[in-house]
């Protein structure tokens, strides 16, 4: 998975969902002994400081003190993580539960490895409530192997002053996004607030363009190899943002600039416009002083769908001791309680359903939570986040790619075509 770690340093919604760096805690190091009889060794990706450690361990105790188990949470670094993973998971002495991407070439290249639990049949037997869209992204060759992390949409955000003091309605379509840009840039602003340095935003854009473009069915033709990589409309879509930085409507070399910054324009009301996802939602909450609005980016001809993806979630190793003890684990985190202890903890929009009344919600997280719930139980539709269910190798490709196109070193023919030729590999 790269699902950025550095968005979610920013957003500080990771305690259990997502990739993060930050101090180690515990057997730092991954080690120590395995899990007993009434101990479980929880290892999740490092957590950015100790207070969040804190209300992680201070929300498992609620779980310790029913189950009789202890937790013992263990960090390691996501680049640490990544290469040790499935050594620590073959050792007879490594984790009972871990915390890992949900996609194929994350949780799901643990499973064809043979390194998780089964745990089609816990599903059934707790009867655990994760919304469809979720549940197939932890599901393997048939079987369901881990407890889907929190949703991520992404999507564009706009200071609702700005656009009513310019009379701009929220863009629907891309030439409503293009007069927008414009009117705004005509005002002395900064249109869409973009820092690429980093690689990973890139792929962002070319997501919610593409899957607003396209449409899920679309989307799905494309990550599964039945429609090319190099087809128009990943053209179209590289187009539109070579076409938007050539007109400075992603401020000056956007990728020289990195995402804390890319923010930060924003929120200081230097720029109008940000793509990014739903966790920057806790940012807004806590540092903007004006109201934003949250939409799909525009498709071509007509409205757009949110891009979406899942930030990691727990999983069982195969070769735990205490599989038991780790399952009573995966029903507490998949528990509504949980998910109304993320919401109002985290600003996290949790895989399944969770009432919100009388939890303390920012309003533009309960709008998000409301649309996130209706779309992924049948009222509409969701796009794909390409970074969460493609191999690295190609993430790689994608995020250069789209650097090269912002800085004028490829053309999106060229970057479409490396992509294709990177999808084969």
């Amino acid at each position: 998975m790269r699902f950025p770690s550095k968005v979610l340093l920013g957003s500080a919604v990771c305690l259990l969902a997502t990739a993060c760096t930050g101090q180690t805690a515990s057997s730092g190091d991954g080690g120590g002994e395995g899990g007993g009889a009434g101990t479980l060794r929880y290892l999740i990706e490092q957590l950015e400081d100790a207070d969040e450690l804190t209300r992680l361990e201070d929300h498992l105790a609620d779980f310790e003190e029913s189950s009789g188990i202890d937790v013992e949470v263990q960090q390691l670094d996501i680049d640490t993580m990544r290469t040790v993973l499935q050594t620590q998971l073959r050792s007879d002495d490594g984790p009972d539960v871990i915390n890992w991407g949900s996609g194929p070439g994350s949780g799901g290249a643990l499973a064809e490895a043979g390194l998780l639990y089964d745990l089609t049949d816990a599903y059934e037997e707790n009867g655990w409530e994760v919304y469809d869209f979720a549940k197939e992204r932890v599901t393997y060759g048939g079987r369901v192997y881990g407890i889907p992390g929190e949703m991520e949409t992404v999507g564009l955000y706009y200071n609702a002053q700005v656009l009513a003091d310019l009379g701009i309605e929220p863009p629907r379509t891309l030439d409503d996004l293009r007069a927008a840009c414009q009117a705004i840039s005509e005002a002395g602003l900064i249109p869409m607030a973009l820092g690429d340095q980093e690689g990973w935003p890139g792929s962002h854009l070319l997501s919610m363009a593409l899957s607003s473009a396209l449409g899920p069915d679309g989307m799905e033709a494309l990550l599964s190899g039945q429609r090319s990589w190099d087809s128009p409309e990943v053209v179209d879509a590289l187009t539109f943002w070579q076409e938007a930085n050539a007109n400075g409507w992603l401020g000056e070399s956007p990728v020289s600039v990195d995402y804390d910054t890319m923010t930060a324009q924003y929120i200081s009301g230097e720029a109008a416009m940000i793509p990014t996802g739903s966790w920057f939602v806790n940012d807004l909450a806590i540092g903007a002083d004006f109201e934003s609005g949250y939409v799909p980016f525009p498709a071509p001809d007509g409205e757009g769908v949110f891009a979406s993806g899942l930030g990691s979630g727990p999983f069982v190793a195969a070769n735990t001791d205490n599989p038991e003890g780790a399952i009573a684990l995966l029903d507490f985190l998949a528990s509504e309680e949980h998910g109304q202890w993320t919401v109002e903890n985290l600003q996290a929009i949790p895989p399944r359903p969770v009432d919100t009344a009388g939890l303390e919600v920012d309003p533009l997280l309960a709008q998000v939570l409301e649309e996130v719930s209706a779309l992924s139980e049948g009222g509409g539709q969701l796009g794909y986040n390409i970074d969460v269910l493609m191999p690295e190798s190609f993430n790689e490709a994608m995020f250069d790619g789209v650097q090269a196109v912002l800085t004028g070193q490829s053309t999106p023919a060229e970057v479409a075509a490396s992509l294709q030729a990177a999808s084969e590999q």
